[in-house]
């Protein structure tokens, strides 16, 4: 799912790059995402990043190749943008309406943005791809975010890789430094913007925004000589830590916007956010069940020639 050389990166010749656009409308569609090749080729991807940064620090050294850098670039442009366009006074505590401006300039500048990311010779891919980069911030409208839009995020990774630009030794960069990246500047996001959840309590219920980097984070502490799940309500433990594991990174960021200790809610929760960290396959099992097989996220995803609808056919 990760290309390797450039004999397998060239995209065909044949290659037709199309606007997406929703395919999942009704509930029985979801019947369709699941046969689909979108399907398939997002969960290889996330599968294989998972392997890629099992047992190693956000601090290791990896390989950080041009594309990657390009897209931390792209990142610090919108975080730049949040600097550029403050709060706005309004009566309602959340969803500050300087989100909408914030969000026209990315829906203006987007295909540049992408274009800058990718090779000349792909050009034509840069509308089909830019249109995953604004699905992945939130919504314009109710000024929300959510795993949905997390999963866009993915999306528009998966994409690059599938035309070449990102490549299989970029595995630990794109989790760790494009990612991550992406994860923070969400975050000042919602904190600027006082952004709502995407759904009542967010599919993951955890965390009302997140749910990737507990897939990836859990898989970051499989085998670890000392970290142990009791430790991840300790607060000195994630002070500690948080640093080169992004599960600890997000109870972080959870404990700060609720202003207080970490408690995980729900009477089951806390049982499987304890066992995530150590059973890998729990959490991507939570993965299918909580998010990419539930309507209310998948009925936002859109299809394209990258990540078809069409079945899967071998």
């Amino acid at each position: 799912h990760l290309p390797g050389t450039s004999e397998e990166v060239a995209p065909p010749v044949q290659q037709c790059f199309m606007v997406p656009r929703k395919e999942i409308n009704v509930v029985s569609d979801m019947a369709k995402w699941k046969r689909s090749q979108a399907y398939a080729d997002y969960m290889g991807f996330i599968l294989t990043l998972n392997e890629g940064v099992r047992g190693k620090k956000l601090t290791c050294e990896y390989k950080v190749s041009e594309p990657i850098e390009k897209l931390v670039a792209l990142l610090n442009t919108l975080d730049r943008w949040i600097d550029e366009t403050p709060p706005v006074d309004q009566p309602s505590r959340f969803g500050n309406k300087a989100f909408r401006t914030w969000y026209a300039k990315l829906d203006q500048e987007a295909e540049k943005l992408v274009s800058a990311v990718i090779p000349k010779n792909l050009a034509d891919a840069a509308p089909e791809v830019a249109v995953y980069l604004k699905e992945s911030v939130g919504n314009s409208t109710r000024i929300d975010y959510g795993t949905g839009h997390e999963a866009a995020f993915a999306a528009f990774l998966c994409c690059l890789c599938k035309i070449g630009v990102l490549r299989v030794d970029d595995q630990m960069a794109i989790v760790f430094k494009v990612f991550n990246r992406y994860l923070e500047v969400m975050r000042k996001l919602q904190k600027t913007y006082r952004m709502e959840p995407a759904g009542s309590q967010g599919v993951w219920g955890l965390d009302d925004f997140q749910f990737l980097p507990f897939i990836w984070g859990s898989s970051q502490l499989i085998d670890h000589p000392s970290l142990e799940p009791r430790h991840f309500v300790d607060e000195k433990v994630v002070n500690e830590n948080h640093k080169d594991f992004m599960f600890l990174e997000c109870i972080l960021f959870i404990t700060e916007v609720r202003n207080g200790r970490f408690v995980p809610q729900g009477r089951s929760l806390h049982i499987r956010y304890l066992a995530l960290a150590v059973v890998f396959s729990s959490s991507f099992a939570c993965l299918f069940a909580l998010c990419l097989e539930k309507f209310p996220v998948i009925q936002h995803f859109k299809f394209g020639s990258l990540l078809p609808i069409q079945p899967v056919t071998s």
